[in-house]
């Protein structure tokens, strides 16, 4: 077992040792999740202190426009916060006539953030209780369902406004995992995917477009990346878990969520984590994507792309907490520095 891990470890080290990068200027353009938008874009910026001669350009356009575009090699690389579907790899794969390969980058939550008149502590929200909101069946604040999760906590008797995703959303397929595995109406109703057919509510463009709109709205609810709720100062809830208990997001509760995964983890890391059965697990984690081409035709690029990846899993890990993202576990790196080694360049 030991020489085993120890295998492993050398394994890993040697895949994930930095290249050397030609010296001639490259511009990486990458595109999609606003949910890892922030800790890309610092990423980007801290790569260039030791890779002058390359910039990273990260368009925040949300998951389904990341797809898109690196499905049809309008950029580098792609951002997704739900993975894509074998139907999507499929007609990726039919465009560019290559493989795109998902690698997680870090950890992060969806949080239901609120503005609510005159209620300036924490609140807890049960499963039937954001279901029921997000389906426009729960619409006073005062709600029995909301209520009773918050004994003590004065809530009005005023209408629940709904912000939600307006573009497709790695963060809206993340909420919609998690509400569909512990409500068979909005499995039924609504179902899982980047973009909904909302049954009520306001579009928000962006994570960003969602916090703003909260921030101004009176008794409104939406749901962000925790680092937009802290970020942007606004106040956001605890969830009950599958264990019963409310678990607010954090590192800690984050990275609990993922624990269950790394034993079972696919080859494609393609893998949900809401709604986790651990006790500790804040309920709606997921993992962020990376989404890369297995061949590229320009292959000066492609070293480049493949040693800002092999970075990231790496020395940009120390970059993750400050940003509230929980680092990724040590076994997933492992797994996918066997994974790059099957790029082709």
């Amino acid at each position: 077992m030991i020489r085993k891990m120890m295998f492993a470890a050398a394994l890993t080290a040697a895949t994930l040792a930095p290249l050397t990068v030609q010296a001639q200027n490259v511009t990486l353009t990458g595109a999609g999740s606003t949910f890892a938008a922030p800790l890309y874009s610092k990423w980007a910026a801290e790569y260039k202190k030791s890779h002058p001669n390359v910039e990273i350009n990260y368009q925040a356009i949300g998951s389904g426009g990341g797809i898109r575009q690196v499905s049809t090699g309008t950029v580098d690389f792609g951002g997704t916060d739900g993975p894509m579907n074998d139907a999507q790899l499929a007609d990726a794969k039919n465009k560019l006539h290559t493989d795109i390969l998902h690698f997680p980058t870090a950890l992060g939550a969806a949080v239901p953030i609120y503005n609510v008149a005159g209620v300036a502590s924490d609140l807890k929200f049960t499963q039937d209780a954001l279901a029921g909101i997000f389906l426009g069946k729960i619409t006073k604040w005062n709600d029995k369902y909301i209520q009773d999760a918050n004994p003590g906590v004065k809530l009005p008797a005023a209408n629940i406004l709904v912000v939600h995703r307006s573009d497709g959303s790695g963060t809206t397929y993340t909420w919609a995992d998690f509400l569909s595995k512990v409500s068979p109406e909005w499995k039924s109703r609504v179902g899982v995917n980047s973009s909904l057919s909302w049954p009520v509510g306001l579009g928000g463009k962006g994570n960003d477009g969602v916090a703003g709109l909260v921030k101004q709205t009176p008794n409104s609810i939406g749901y962000v990346e925790l680092v937009y709720a802290v970020q942007n100062k606004i106040s956001y809830g605890e969830v009950r878990n599958s264990s019963g208990k409310f678990v607010k997001a954090g590192l800690a509760s984050v990275s609990a969520a993922a624990a269950g995964a790394v034993k079972n983890m696919p080859a494609d890391f393609r893998v949900s984590i809401t709604d986790a059965p651990n006790a500790e697990a804040y309920p709606i984690s997921t993992f962020t994507w990376m989404l890369i081409p297995r061949n590229m035709n320009d292959k000066n690029k492609a070293a480049v792309l493949k040693d800002f990846l092999k970075w990231s899993l790496t020395t940009g890990q120390n970059e993750c907490e400050a940003l509230t993202y929980a680092k990724l576990p040590k076994e997933v790196v492992t797994k996918e520095a066997v994974a790059i080694g099957t790029l082709q360049y």
